[in-house]
């Protein structure tokens, strides 16, 4: 017989017998111990396969950050099935694309997304009319999802579900602008939070405010994280986060771990002193930062405020898992570094395409190996042959290394833009722009913004007569892209001016840096 690790559907089940009277998922209406929340997930489990689903199936999940979304990952777990979450943010056409190239099988959905929901169905034929579910309030042509889990019989489900089984299937920008599927597994997570029990130190008496979507990786590592080891999760809003309200929200309920972009935190201390002074933040163990770089200042100001906060700095992928940890003890002492490798992770950084290692100092792509890495991008053979060098996979990070060991971030995969913590490929908004009738060239890059880190900025060649103002290039994305996609700037250059290499490929670096980049 082999040992097994349990996957979050089986650690919830363990975890109802040893914390009965921990609460594992609360929000500000409801609240259910871990015996509870053990029972919903068994019965929405069966009502899932009643449906007709089948153990490797897909289910998608278009919602904010809510109890009912944890559910199903918990349900899933126990099923078999695999989730995908599309990000919250996507337009219809957007949404369509994920779904359907994931070959999503069911549809659940918060209703204040049904709308845009409704504009794809059509567009769906893989989704039968009697699996679309909706839950938060009634809509025609959807299951009420209440129903559908107590329809569910209350018993474990009868499905083998094995640790290299796929349980998510989470959506990335594409390099050539289309988002990409990364199938992860349930060893993959387990992996995740026993690593991260040790590199953070979660105990059952922990609780932690998912304020990150649950469509990100960063919620379904950090948030299940706590949940793995018998501590509660308190469900906070994506969409609409207000610093005040997350203070007032950790007060109120004892928040000891958050993990937060460094938007989050930089709109916390745009509030006035006063403001700040008002709440108790004291309960707060642990913060983490990640998704984009903090600069010192912002940790400092962390530190004043969260007096005695133990805060950390992650860098990974939604392919990789965390990478790379930055401790407590060396916020200050190792300024603009993104740490060391994580527990259980092994690091190699390659000059060429021979594989040749950077002498230490020096640029080299950055390649990782461990147990939290992805198996494969969905229907993508090629593109993951391609990322991977043996074992060891690449996200196109440049990077250095320190004479401690320490590495720092050069530069990223294609130019890509962080924005308030979200993931912009300048290809995928350039592929939308470049269909204008006015637009003859552009390129996309992303320039320093206060409050959300960087800001997309479209760099446009207009058509020869064209009358093109900065208002005309931003509405052409409305309907195209996501909100945080969509360019806040435009600036305009004639043809010469733009920066191109000998091949005529723009110059993104140097627009970055002509422009204050």
């Amino acid at each position: 017989m082999t040992a097994s690790w349990l996957n979050l559907g089986e650690i919830l089940r363990v975890n109802a017998k040893k914390f009965p009277g921990n609460v594992c998922l609360s929000d500000e209406a409801r609240s259910f111990t871990f015996p509870e929340t053990d029972r919903r997930a068994r019965k929405l489990a069966n009502a899932l396969l009643g449906l007709g689903l089948k153990r490797g199936d897909k289910v998608a999940v278009l919602s904010d950050n809510a109890i009912e979304f944890c559910e199903v990952y918990f349900a899933a777990a126990k099923a078999g099935l695999v989730v995908v979450p599309p990000n919250l943010r996507l337009v219809a056409r957007e949404l369509q694309y994920v779904v359907d190239d994931s070959d999503a099988r069911a549809f659940i959905v918060m209703h204040e997304f049904a709308p845009t929901v409704d504009e794809v169905r059509a567009q769906l034929p893989k989704i039968p009319a009697d699996r679309y579910v909706v839950f938060g309030g009634d809509r025609q042509g959807y299951g009420s999802y209440e129903e559908l889990l107590e329809s569910g019989a209350d018993r474990e489900p009868d499905v083998v579900v094995r640790p290299e089984d796929p349980w998510i299937l989470l959506y990335t920008s594409g390099t050539t602008g289309r988002p990409k599927g990364v199938v992860r597994t349930h060893e993959s997570y387990v992996a995740f939070y026993l690593i991260n029990g040790v590199d953070f130190g979660f105990r059952p008496s922990d609780v932690c405010l998912t304020v990150m979507p649950l469509c990100h990786v960063n919620s379904t590592f950090f948030s299940f994280a706590v949940t793995y080891v018998g501590g509660g999760n308190h469900i906070h809003s994506a969409r609409f986060f207000k610093a005040e309200k997350l203070l007032e929200t950790i007060q109120r309920h004892g928040i000891t771990f958050i993990s937060l972009v460094p938007t989050h935190y930089n709109l916390i201390f745009l509030l006035p002193d006063e403001v700040r002074a008002r709440y108790d933040v004291s309960s707060i163990r642990k913060l983490l930062c990640s998704s984009a770089p903090a600069r010192s200042e912002l940790k400092r100001r962390i530190a004043s405020y969260f007096a005695g906060v133990e805060l950390y700095e992650g860098y990974g992928s939604t392919e990789a898992g965390i990478v790379t940890t930055l401790f407590p003890d060396e916020q200050l002492t190792k300024v603009g570094s993104i740490g060391r490798e994580s527990c259980g992770t092994d690091i190699v950084k390659v000059l060429d395409e021979q594989g040749n290692e950077v002498p230490q100092g020096e640029v080299g792509e950055l390649f990782s190996r461990g147990p939290m890495m992805f198996t494969e991008y969905y229907k993508l053979p090629e593109l993951t042959r391609q990322s991977f060098r043996g074992e060891h996979f690449s996200a196109g990070d440049m990077a250095r290394m320190d004479a401690d060991g320490y590495y720092y971030l050069v530069d990223r995969k294609n130019n890509m833009i962080i924005t308030g913590g979200e993931n912009v490929f300048p290809s995928e908004v350039e592929n939308v722009l470049s269909r204008h009738p006015g637009v003859y060239d552009v390129a996309v890059i992303g320039l320093p913004h206060e409050k959300w880190g960087e800001e997309v900025t479209a760099v446009v060649v207009r058509r020869p007569g064209a009358e093109l103002s900065e208002q005309d290039v931003i509405d052409f994305c409305r309907d195209e892209l996501a909100a945080f996609k969509r360019p806040k700037k435009v600036v305009f250059l004639r043809d010469e001016e733009m920066p191109r290499t000998a091949t005529g490929k723009n110059l993104h670096r140097i627009l970055r840096e002509r422009l204050g980049g």
